[in-house]
């Protein structure tokens, strides 16, 4: 779609030339030559961009340019003057100009200066949008006690430096605790860097997390920045920690304490300043009797502790988590969202739940995608918790085809359950090539889960 443009000056033949320009390269333009105009145009149609004059017979470009911001906040604007001064130029930046031109104006600059504009504020809007999904995706679900109680002590550990160890079954969410720490800490700004040590081969983890040289090992074709670099600045949140090997655990202490890293194949140290934040669903002094963690490291990261509270602790969130995740896969896959009875409710929370939320989120969406009726009953859970199949069998269905399509798609969700969303792993137990699996799940709908 073509892109607006307003031009608000009171000469004439610069409205003119620079209409001209911009018309060629595709642009819808309006030519004013003052102020008030300039307002008024707001009120018929919004712009991507305004060219504005500093010199108006009416009312100044600064006070113009304030009353544009209230009115289209997002709108890019470009200030132009031929008596402009350092003091007017730092004016029209904190009122939100995106840049200052003088005259006379160079056309291929003004095009250019323009064209940068939008775009910048087209990055804004969507770095904005970004944000916004992660917030949802990651929202912390729950109003009992030990999930207030987690809240305040995010609040209260965020803003530090502190180093953070957070304990938990799988599923009970323990990226979330991670990533709120993240967004509550003077680094959020920063990108939120993750690796689950369970995920990678042993003989890849290292170049994950410190990089790596060309040529450093067989099919290091071309450098590459491993996760502590990344990181610089932010946080970096290792997943699984329990799971890394003893030789890994050795440099990542001495990454810690010293705040420098060496790719593999490098002489180069490369200082870094990260926050790191540990989740594990293990018993770590049990793995440090046993000789398969170390102490030391233990130590490091285990400054402040977390507990994440297991589904069947606080159970009075399970009614919050169904319309989370009830409304979310029902957006996701544009069905209408279910109801679920206060007898279905009831049941749910007698469920011990050995998979936490992952489990109770897994549910919902099998219900969402293959559940026919609009409502579910306590009768349609108990099946549903111990047969995957059940849903499928109880489902009615126009063609062969669709109830093949399914089965095929329970069948999958059923194994990626089992495989607490880890695809390659899922793939193997069926069999199958884990491209040909990515292919199947978004061939039949299926959101890749998170590992």
């Amino acid at each position: 779609m073509a892109q607006s443009v307003l031009i608000v000056d009171d000469e004439e033949h610069i409205r003119r030339s620079l209409a001209s320009i911009l018309e060629d390269e595709g642009f819808i333009v309006d030519a004013v030559a003052s102020g008030a105009e300039c307002l008024a145009a707001f009120e018929r149609r919004p712009y991507s961009c305004v060219l504005l004059d500093i010199w108006l017979p009416d009312m100044d470009g600064l006070e113009t340019l304030r009353r544009v911001r209230e009115l289209a906040p997002d709108v890019a604007v470009v200030i132009i003057s031929g008596h402009g001064t350092i003091q007017t130029a730092v004016q029209a930046t904190k009122l939100g100009a995106f840049d200052f031109l003088e005259k006379p104006l160079s056309l291929e600059r003004t095009l250019l200066t323009v064209k940068n504009a939008i775009e910048q504020k087209r990055l804004e809007r969507e770095a904005q949008e970004l944000q916004e999904r992660l917030v949802r995706d990651y929202e912390m679900i729950g109003e009992s006690v030990p999930m207030r109680a987690l809240r305040q002590q995010i609040a209260l550990v965020g803003p530090t430096e502190g180093r953070v160890l957070i304990y938990g079954e799988s599923g009970t969410g323990k990226e979330l605790v991670a990533r709120a720490l993240h967004a509550a800490s003077r680094r959020a700004a920063k990108p939120f860097v993750e690796i689950n040590c369970s995920a990678i081969p042993e003989e890849l983890v290292e170049s994950e997390l410190f990089g790596h040289v060309r040529g450093a090992f067989t099919g290091a074709t071309t450098a590459r920045r491993g996760k502590f670099e990344l990181a610089d600045g932010a946080t970096l949140f290792l997943d699984e920690v329990g799971d890394m090997s003893l030789r890994t655990q050795a440099k990542i202490l001495r990454a810690l304490e010293e705040g420098r890293i060496q790719p593999l194949g490098s002489n180069v140290w490369i200082d870094v300043d990260v926050r790191v934040i540990a989740a594990t669903n293990k018993n770590l002094p049990r793995l440090i009797e046993r000789g398969e963690f170390r102490e030391d490291l233990f130590y490091r990261l285990n400054v402040i502790p977390f507990v994440v509270p297991p589904l069947r602790e606080r159970v009075e969130d399970i009614p919050l988590l169904v319309d989370h995740f009830n409304r979310k896969f029902s957006r996701a896959y544009m069905r209408t969202p279910k109801e679920f009875t206060p007898a279905a409710i009831a049941r749910l929370q007698e469920y011990h739940w050995p998979g936490n939320v992952r489990e109770l989120r897994n549910i919902i969406e099998r219900i969402l995608i293959m559940w026919a009726r609009p409502v579910v009953d306590a009768d349609d859970l108990p099946p549903l918790l111990g047969d995957p199949m059940a849903c499928v069998e109880r489902a009615e269905y126009k063609t062969f085809q669709e109830a093949v399509e399914a089965f095929e798609r329970q069948y999958i969700l059923q194994k990626l359950t089992e495989h607490h969303g880890n695809v390659t792993r899922a793939a193997e137990a069926m069999g199958m090539d884990r491209s040909h699996l990515y292919r199947r799940m978004r061939a039949l709908g299926i959101s890749p889960p998170r590992p």
